[in-house]
């Protein structure tokens, strides 16, 4: 049976969070062999919009006149912040939402299923950097910030950008099963099922962002670099300060002390790899810099609460 997938677009919307889905339905279709999946692009009006990145895109049909659908998708983006812009987007959703079997949100896209007022009593998540306002704006809906998405009977959410993938996968988990949407994750050269939320992602990067001068290129060469020693007289030495000026400072800048970090950092990397049918508990533990696999359990279970064994076979893909 052929699915329809409809997605929403308008202009100012985030090009990834439309491009990236789209992909993962239409590479569904080659691995299956068939055509399951059919992607029509909707918008209010038949000329082409414009993302915030400039790139033109020219809808398959006009909510008028749109066919029945099997699954929406709401692309985020800035254009939904402006009213005159997302006014059709939500009347359309409130019109259309009870006769499609899913209804979903890549972003900020949520902002539009929020104002139709779908999400009402239901939790939801969003791009973590939005999440605060969101939450601010519609109160009615309980919002998750870390979580990649989030499934509330018919309507799924999704965090920012990428996370619109993860979505998609799971979507086509649900219809065609483990096996394929595997496929798509490998033709895609990404995650199946990526573990952990948001924060773990946004974590590195907000010590790239928040660092300056000399500990830019530390932060750079730490995350390339687990297996090396982290010790805070090589840290300092490589950011050209002494030991307890680098403490303070490094402290000062990230709210943790240089062990706590290096910890955090190591055990994140090592949730995203134990699942890796290719690896073990004890490479895992020896590819992430612990000299120790044993230290390396209590570490991961103090962190995570759960065993890096018990971890590994929730999250391996079978």
């Amino acid at each position: 049976m052929k699915r329809r997938i409809g997605f929403v677009g308008y202009d100012d919307l985030t090009l990834l969070d439309l491009a990236g889905p789209l992909e993962v339905f239409d590479t569904a279709n080659s691995r299956a062999g068939a055509a399951v999946y059919e992607n029509v692009v909707l918008a209010a009006k038949a000329r082409p919009f414009v993302s915030e990145s400039g790139v033109a895109i020219t809808p398959n049909a006009t909510f008028a006149s749109a066919p029945a659908l099997d699954t929406v998708l709401v692309a985020g983006g800035r254009g939904l912040r402006d009213a005159a812009t997302a006014a059709p987007v939500v009347q359309w959703l409130k019109q259309s939402a009870p006769r499609i079997r899913r209804v979903a949100s890549i972003c900020t896209g949520v902002e539009a299923l929020a104002q139709s007022g779908l999400l009402d009593g239901r939790r939801a998540t969003t791009h973590w950097r939005f999440a605060a306002g969101v939450a601010q704006r519609y109160p009615r809906v309980t919002f998750a910030p870390d979580a990649l998405f989030i499934r509330d009977g018919k309507f799924y959410t999704s965090a920012g950008v990428t996370a619109g993938i993860d979505l998609a996968l799971a979507l086509v988990e649900e219809d065609l099963g483990e096996k394929i949407a595997l496929a798509v994750a490998r033709e895609l050269v990404v995650y199946l099922k990526r573990p952990g939320g948001q924060t773990q992602f946004s974590e590195p990067l907000q010590f790239q962002t928040r660092s300056t001068d000399r500990f830019a290129d530390l932060a750079a060469w730490m995350i390339r670099n687990l297996k090396e020693d982290f010790s805070v007289e090589t840290l300092a030495s490589r950011a050209g300060l002494g030991p307890r000026h680098f403490s303070r400072r490094f402290k000062t800048a990230f709210g943790a002390s240089p062990a706590s970090y290096v910890e955090r950092l190591r055990l994140d990397e090592a949730r995203r790899r134990l699942p890796s049918p290719r690896q073990t508990v004890d490479s895992v533990a020896a590819s992430v810099g612990y000299a120790s696999a044993d230290a390396f359990r209590r570490a991961f279970e103090r962190r995570f609460g759960v065993a890096p064994s018990v971890y590994r076979k929730r999250f391996a893909a079978r």
